[in-house]
């Protein structure tokens, strides 16, 4: 039964005409109907509904079929609305609004990044300002700044208030309203630098500029530019705006290792940062942009150029008035000098080199470091050396000079160490060492004295020989027996050289050293000729000790140095100088080297009015030529000659360096009432010498006896009077070769140099001479000095 009643169900057919579908694409007798009592037939064309038969029972899991019609119409497109212009702003604005919030996101996640990748904001803090040491001369004014920043750190109320006004209006002019990084700063840089076409402004504030010279490198990068602004809000949020300002003043580069505003001050315009005017802190405040391209000193019509731009932004943002502007832009633009020009940097960088030594380590903080150094004698120093360089220098072919004055206790008052700091900052006064010719004789002519000789002794002006060695005069003329005293005047090389063979170049060589030379020095027998290196600044500084009557200085330019807040961490003492000399030696040395310049090789060196001792010095082949000399007041030793070595056209020390030793000494000496050196030019001896003393009642006064006396050396002996050592030996007159007695003396070089070998090394004493008592037979007792008959006295019988 089952089975009939499913076969005699039928499909019924569709009367549609085919034509009408539904979108699906099925006709409506092909859908599927299940699990269904009842079905609807829809049809297309009349919109209703045909309720189909319910099956029965059985037939309840029968599927039917349903087929509908299908339709040949297109179904109906919607129209779409008309976009006005309001409608494109109106999507503009979304898609605008949903470009902002996505870039906001991932601006966000950059900013998170970078961010990570820094340390903890908890470990932060601004990084100590490099150390600067301040330089002081004697009288208390600034003679440089040395270290990394080039000055020291000054405040706001310390500083002229044009800097701070400059710097703000030029370079971020909302800093005092902004929280660090400035929108709308940067928006307006941007649009500025695209209308212009070029970088004409910078996004960047001060606080960004300081955060990257405080923890940055200047890499140009996304991530340095991040890290820039959360440490620029940082700053922010930990410092006062005037704190901020500061900090930037002292740490921003002005060009020409100058950082900070008062290291640009005085490498600039030679002032601290406190004197500054209105059109000089524009200047400077121009230097920010391009410190090098900008600088006064290489371009002095582009920084004035920006420096107007300052003014015009000051007077926009209400700093300054018209007036102002108009007044400053009217003045002259400011004229750099040369960098790190000065003598007195010669100085600055001996302190630099002294003072680790002197603190017991390396400088950790601001330093003040108060120096010997006098700036008036310094610059009369220079202008002695420059004077005669320009006048005679390229005619004589000499190139270079140095100076070095110091006073008794061995401070150094002046020095100078080349022609020109700017050209070449080498310091020939110190660090150069260089041959010192005869100017070394001195300490040949005191070991003699302190064993036993007089400046009356005499020696045989001669040819000699000493092993292989044959010291010559340069000229090759010799005048006979002289006195040392007329040897050292005329500086004669035969009569030193015979001394050495005498004491041993060992006995030289310790009163060398007693005197405070401490360069290598080589015993042998040409040490006579001053064959062996020393630095000029030593060897004036063992003058020092002939001056000061016997006691060892030791050169100092160092008085004191201190920190910022006051602590001491060193002081000179000069108080207690050891004696090394007998002040009767000293008075003898004395008297020798005034005949040198009252009728010697240094006559060039005559300072009027004033007594005055020294010795000059020529190397070979006039590679050097120096002068060293003092009064009561000041040593000074002067040096010409050429850094590479070459000869000069026959300039001894008696000429170029003679020269130079006078206009310095007579330019310090004005104003000072003249003293004696000390002796006052004074002999002490044990008897007359003959070229001085008249004739014994044993020997007629003759006219030649006469003559020999007045020509004995060539010059007269102008001594006041005579001191008498009675433990000592009168010495034996002796007659002098007059071939040479009418020529002025020169101090030229050695002639024959070939052979420094030594033939005495032994040494004639087993210890050093002891400083005082040398010689020492008991007081002197001052004799009258017998008068001396004349040629005149003789003619007219008196």
């Amino acid at each position: 039964m089952a089975d009939k009643k499913k076969s005699s169900q039928r499909i019924e057919p569709s009367f549609s005409s085919g034509r009408e579908r539904i979108e699906d694409g099925f006709n409506a007798g092909e859908r599927i109907i299940g699990n269904r009592r009842s079905a609807k037939k829809y049809s297309s064309s009349s919109k209703t509904y045909y309720e189909e038969p319910e099956p029965d029972e059985d037939d309840e899991d029968e599927p039917v079929v349903e087929k509908p019609r299908r339709s040949r119409r297109k179904p109906a497109r919607r129209a779409r609305p008309r976009r006005g212009f309001f409608g494109f702003i109106r999507s503009t604005i979304y898609w605008g609004l949903v470009l902002c919030l996505w870039a906001g996101i991932g601006l966000a996640g950059l900013v998170a990044y970078y961010g990570s990748r820094m340390p903890s904001a908890s470990t932060w803090s601004i990084p100590e300002r490099p150390p600067n040491v301040k330089i002081n001369g004697l009288d208390g004014t600034l003679i440089a700044n040395r270290g990394t920043t080039g000055g020291e750190a000054v405040s706001l109320s310390e500083m002229s208030p044009y800097i701070p006004e400059a710097i703000v209006a030029i370079e971020d002019r909302r800093f005092y309203s902004h929280f660090g990084f400035d929108p709308i700063g940067l928006g307006r840089a941007v649009v500025t630098n695209i209308v212009t076409g070029h970088a004409v402004q910078g996004g960047s504030t001060l606080t960004q500029q300081l955060a990257k010279n405080l923890f940055l490198s200047p890499d140009r990068t996304l991530e340095r530019k991040v890290q820039e602004v959360l440490l620029a809000l940082w700053l922010e949020h930990k410092y006062t705006k005037d704190q901020i300002l500061t900090m930037y003043l002292n740490r921003v580069y002005f060009g020409s290792n100058a950082y900070g505003v008062e290291a640009a001050s005085r490498r600039y315009f030679n002032k601290s940062a406190k004197d500054v005017n209105l059109g000089e802190a524009a200047m400077l405040a121009g230097l920010v942009k391009a410190p090098s391209r900008l600088s006064p000193a290489r371009d002095p019509a582009a920084a004035e150029a920006r420096a107007q731009l300052v003014l015009q932004a000051m007077q926009d943002q209400g700093f300054i008035t018209e007036a102002d502007t108009k007044t400053a832009m009217s003045q002259p633009p400011t004229r750099s000098k040369s960098y790190w020009s000065g003598a007195e940097n010669y100085v600055a960088d001996m302190v630099m080199d002294q003072l680790p030594k002197l603190i017991g380590g390396d400088v950790k903080e601001d330093l003040i470091v108060d120096t010997t150094l006098d700036m008036s004698l310094e610059e009369k120093a220079e202008k002695a050396l420059s004077d005669v360089l320009e006048k005679e220098g390229k005619k004589l072919n000499a190139s270079q000079a140095s100076l070095v004055s110091v006073d008794a206790t061995g401070a150094v008052r002046a020095l100078v160490g080349g022609r020109d700091y700017a050209q070449s900052q080498f310091n020939r006064a110190v660090t150069a060492k260089r041959q010192p010719g005869s100017a070394f004789k001195p300490f040949v002519y005191t070991a003699a004295l302190e064993m036993g000789l007089t400046p009356n002794s005499i020696r045989n002006d001669m040819p000699v020989k000493i092993g292989n060695w044959a010291p010559e005069n340069y000229e090759q003329r010799y005048s006979g027996p002289v006195t040392l005293a007329t040897a050292i005047a005329h500086s004669l090389n035969t009569v030193a050289a015979q001394l050495v063979a005498e004491v041993g170049p060992d006995q030289v060589i310790k009163v060398a050293r007693r005197l405070g030379i401490e360069s290598d020095l080589q015993a042998n027998a040409s040490i006579a000729l001053g064959t062996s290196e020393v630095s000029l600044l030593e060897l004036t500084s063992a003058y020092a000790t002939f001056m000061n009557g016997g006691y060892k200085v030791a050169p100092h330019v160092v008085t004191k140095v201190t920190t910022a807040s006051g602590k001491v961490l060193y002081h000179a003492n000069t108080d207690n100088p050891e004696r090394v000399l007998n002040p009767d030696i000293v008075t003898n040395m004395n008297a020798m080297m005034a005949g040198v310049i009252t009728n010697g090789t240094g006559k060039t060196a005559r300072i009027p009015g004033w007594q005055a001792a020294g010795k000059s010095g020529t190397t070979q082949s006039f590679r050097d030529a120096l002068f060293v000399g003092f009064t009561s007041h000041l040593t000074t030793g002067v040096w010409f000659g050429n850094d590479d070595g070459k000869s000069m056209r026959k300039v001894t020390g008696g000429g170029l360096p003679a020269k130079a030793w006078k206009e310095f000494m007579v330019a310090a000496h004005k104003g000072i009432a003249p003293t004696p050196i000390f002796g006052g030019g004074q002999i002490i001896d044990n008897g007359l010498p003959m070229a001085q003393a008249g004739p014994n009642g044993d020997q007629p006064t003759t006219i030649g006896n006469i003559i020999s006396g007045v020509a004995n050396g060539g010059q007269p002996m102008q001594q006041p009077a005579l001191q008498q050592r009675p433990s000592q030996q009168p010495t034996q007159p002796q007659v002098v070769n007059q071939a040479s007695a009418n020529d002025d003396p020169q101090d030229l070089p050695p002639a024959n140099l070939a052979d420094d070998a030594n033939p005495y090394s032994s040494n004639r004493y087993d210890g050093d001479i002891p400083p005082a008592d040398v010689g020492d037979g008991g007081a002197p007792v001052v004799t009258a000095r017998p008068h001396r008959s004349s040629l005149l006295d003789v003619i007219l019988g008196r």
